[in-house]
């Protein structure tokens, strides 16, 4: 009796484990992505993020899994991504948001390009330029490291430096940098013309008349002079001067 119950007993357990196998093993099936889709995303490609989302663990892309794991998830370790957000959208396809860093510009020091954020954190530091992030210069600092602020002497100018960035987004006109002077001046370069912009006051206006004037200024070596407009101004002034450099 005691060998047909201890055999039972054997059998249940038996039983018992091909059943949470057999569970696991429809859990792995059934829920593994063939799917992805990625929005959000502009300084890596689709199949980078895939790769920084998928794991090669058994349950590296098991779509119940990632939903919990990236679930507002914040980034620490991947320059210019902030958080990521997996989205259920069927047992084998999921989405991946991806929430990008506000990228304000970058400046050149010891050979590197080094970019930072709104808040003045550098972000990344790396030997190429990456397109439709404008270089600045004028900010005076004597060290740069990443993942600390630009040591300038007012922080509050990556807010105005973020603010033309998004302008120039918005306006969709290309600079080849940014020049913020001590006095707060801003100057857009563009090839060999120079756009005088002046302070942040009616700034948007100022970015609207130079989207209307930028075509012109191909091929020109020159100033344009903007800083005194203003749409609300009775009279608004804007002058080019030729210069020969």
């Amino acid at each position: 009796m005691r060998g047909e119950k201890a055999v039972k007993i054997i059998l249940v357990i038996l039983t018992v484990v091909a059943v949470l196998m057999g569970g696991f093993y429809y859990f792995l099936e059934a829920f593994n992505v063939s799917e992805a889709h990625v929005v959000g995303n502009s300084h890596y490609s689709d199949d980078e993020i895939r790769n920084m989302v998928f794991s090669d663990s058994l349950l590296g892309k098991n779509s119940v899994i990632l939903q919990l794991k990236y679930r507002n998830k914040p980034i620490t370790d991947i320059p210019f991504i902030e958080r990521m957000d997996v989205k259920f959208d069927s047992r084998n396809a999921i989405t991946i948001d991806v929430f990008e860093k506000a990228v304000a510009g970058y400046v050149e020091f010891l050979g590197k390009y080094m970019y930072f954020d709104r808040e003045g954190i550098v972000v990344e530091s790396t030997d190429e330029k990456i397109e439709g992030i404008p270089e600045v210069t004028g900010l005076e600092f004597d060290h740069c490291i990443v993942g600390k602020p630009l040591p300038v002497e007012d922080p509050g100018i990556f807010n105005e430096i973020l603010s033309i960035t998004q302008l120039l987004n918005k306006y969709d006109i290309n600079t080849d940098g940014i020049y913020f002077g001590t006095d707060g001046s801003i100057i857009l370069f563009f090839g060999e013309t120079r756009a005088i912009i002046g302070t942040m006051d009616y700034i948007d206006e100022k970015m609207m008349r130079l989207k209307k004037i930028e075509p012109s200024l191909n091929g020109r070596k020159g100033i344009l002079h903007l800083e005194n407009y203003s749409e609300n101004s009775d009279n608004p002034i804007v002058t080019f001067e030729d210069v020969d450099y």
